[in-house]
């Protein structure tokens, strides 16, 4: 979700100037302050594949009051438009998501000061020429909808947009963390609400990352993105090294078992050829190697007795 929009200005409610004030170095009154409401964000599945969780709008809810309007997402001083004073998650009486859950929204009541310099911005506001708006936050994960893991993630083998078994898979974005700002903007990317969960960059994918090293290509990364890298290189380190355990192990089993099957091939000839061998061909060959041992040395129980055996001076008590 990428974008949201004003929905109306109003008067100012109840304790609302009380709010403002706390954000001002003096005191303002009801004739100073031009109020109006923001719808930020839903839990509908937007453009990119992704939504919200009702947990995570509550969650932003919180995050998101006193952060700054700007414009185009450009951090400048000078950019700065109008705060947030409140924010909460309201539901629409009988609208329904693209799932099919009911629709929640994340709105947030913002407010900027009556001046000369802001009337022409206040007044396309209020002729709805200026009315989206797009967010920027971060978020814990996004978790694919299908098999729910983390859609960064090596476990992770469903691409968002796709069916699945006739199933959409998305990205369900939980965990907020931080809020940043959220802009005026000329262009909206979805109908209801958006948010972009990185500022100023989209979220680096792993499967982007590993393709651009694979490429040669150059990459930047984020504190985030080189945890998440990292994580997923301990993870191949683990795996590499139980797969070194484990083709050792097959090498070991097929030279001692060629050893008695084979004598006539040298050891050396035969580490040799195991060192080029896959783990497939190793498992194969520890296979046969293993059936052929078994008819070259029978195992035999260690007190077996032939019953032709009779000794009438043999102690038989312990003997099958």
């Amino acid at each position: 979700m990428k974008t949201g929009q004003v929905v109306k200005s109003a008067a100012l409610n109840d304790g609302e100037l009380e709010l403002i004030n706390q954000y001002t170095r003096r005191e303002l009154s009801e004739k100073d302050v031009f109020v109006f409401s923001v719808v930020l964000c839903d839990n509908d599945i937007d453009r990119d594949f992704e939504r919200f969780t009702v947990e995570s709008l509550e969650k932003l809810s919180e995050l998101f009051v006193g952060k700054t309007g700007i414009f185009d997402h450009n951090p400048k001083a000078g950019n700065q438009s109008a705060r947030i004073i409140s924010c909460s998650v309201e539901s629409v009486e009988g609208m329904k998501n693209s799932l099919g859950d009911d629709y929640f929204r994340l709105v947030a009541r913002a407010y900027m000061p009556v001046t000369d310099s802001n009337s022409s911005l206040r007044e396309m506001i209020d002729s709805g020429i200026i009315r989206e708006v797009s967010v920027g936050c971060a978020v814990g994960e996004t978790v694919c909808s299908i098999c729910g893991n983390p859609i960064s993630s090596h476990e992770c083998v469903h691409t968002k947009g796709s069916e699945y078994n006739g199933k959409l898979c998305y990205g369900e974005l939980i965990n907020p963390y931080d809020a940043y700002e959220w802009s005026f903007v000329a262009v909206p990317a979805q109908k209801h609400a958006g948010i972009i969960k990185t500022f100023g960059r989209k979220e680096v994918k792993m499967k982007d990352i590993l393709k651009s090293i694979e490429n040669s290509e150059a990459v930047t990364l984020t504190e985030k993105d080189s945890k998440k890298l990292r994580d997923y290189i301990e993870g191949l380190k683990k795996q590499a090294a139980d797969g070194v355990v484990y083709r050792n192990s097959l090498v070991g089993d097929v030279l001692k078992f060629s050893s008695v099957v084979q004598p006539e091939i040298p050891r050396d000839t035969m580490e040799r050829v195991t060192k080029n061998m896959s783990i497939e061909d190793l498992r194969k060959f520890r296979e046969v190697y293993s059936k052929k041992l078994g008819e070259h040395l029978p195992v035999t129980p260690q007190l077996y007795m032939d019953k032709t055996e009779k000794k009438a001076d043999t102690n038989t008590e312990f003997k099958i």
